[in-house]
């Protein structure tokens, strides 16, 4: 049974949400242990709070997705202080998104440099969501030095370039189950170059589920098939890639415990 972790999940989402400790037994049973409930609204922080202070291998994040624009857009000392609490780990879900989002975006710049910012002076790493955004995404990052901290490439959908210069500022890259669709091929090779002590798994649950489940709701226990195809891409062994990933996963979230 491969050791494995799901980086990126939304247990607090529907339909997760209304049966938590059954996704979690699944999860076990795929060899899927620890995992991140991250955040998107602070509004339903209280909730991710609560299924991860209940559940010792679930953490969270906290943080205020790019799109969002309903709910309470937090201070950089806001963020701190959430961050301040055992079972949060990171900070996000944050970035850009110039798909969803449209016209003057200066408030999507300025909420993330907050984020960043937070990161730096809680010492938790950055989750970091772009999309048709990139040059910005990166731009920013330097500017705001969140290479100080590092983090991870939520979901990584962009080209060979964007991982590389994500990489020279320090950060991860998370593949999703969009890596096993059909039409991924430009994005599985660039899952073969990227370094292995610098590669992450996720699902972001309950979206994406990868194949042979595409279309339905993904959960952590299908992490394993994007485990599989990973390994199959890079020609080695879903043990040692299973153990690989789960090292850098522990090396990046460093509050998160082993042994819990």
């Amino acid at each position: 049974m491969p050791d494995l972790v799901d980086s990126h999940c939304h247990l607090d989402f529907d339909p997760l949400g209304a049966d938590v400790p059954s996704v979690l037994a699944r999860a076990r049973e795929n060899g899927v242990g620890h995992m991140i409930c991250v955040s998107v609204t602070l509004e339903r922080l209280p909730g991710i709070i609560d299924i991860a202070r209940a559940h010792p291998r679930v953490y969270a994040s906290v943080g205020v997705h790019p799109n969002e624009r309903e709910g309470r857009d937090p201070t950089v000392e806001e963020l701190i202080g959430l961050a301040e609490d055992p079972r949060v780990v990171a900070i996000g879900e944050t970035g850009l998104d110039y798909y969803r989002s449209e016209g003057d975006l200066a408030w999507q710049h300025e909420r993330f440099r907050r984020h960043i910012r937070a990161a730096r002076a809680s010492r938790k790493p950055l989750i970091i969501h772009t999309r048709e955004a990139a040059d910005d995404t990166l731009r920013i990052m330097a500017e705001e030095g969140a290479g100080e901290i590092g983090g991870v490439m939520h979901c990584f959908t962009e080209s060979r370039e964007v991982a590389r210069r994500a990489l020279d500022l320090g950060f991860y890259i998370s593949f999703s189950g969009i890596v096993t669709f059909r039409n991924a091929e430009t994005l599985r090779a660039v899952a073969r170059e990227v370094p292995a002590d610098r590669l992450l798994v996720e699902t972001d649950a309950p979206y994406l589920a990868p194949v042979p489940y595409r279309g339905k709701t993904n959960e952590p226990a299908y992490v394993r098939h994007v485990a599989e195809c990973l390994a199959d891409v890079r020609g080695t062994d879903l043990d040692e890639f299973a153990r690989q990933t789960t090292r850098n996963f522990f090396a990046l979230f460093r509050a998160v415990r082993a042994d819990s």
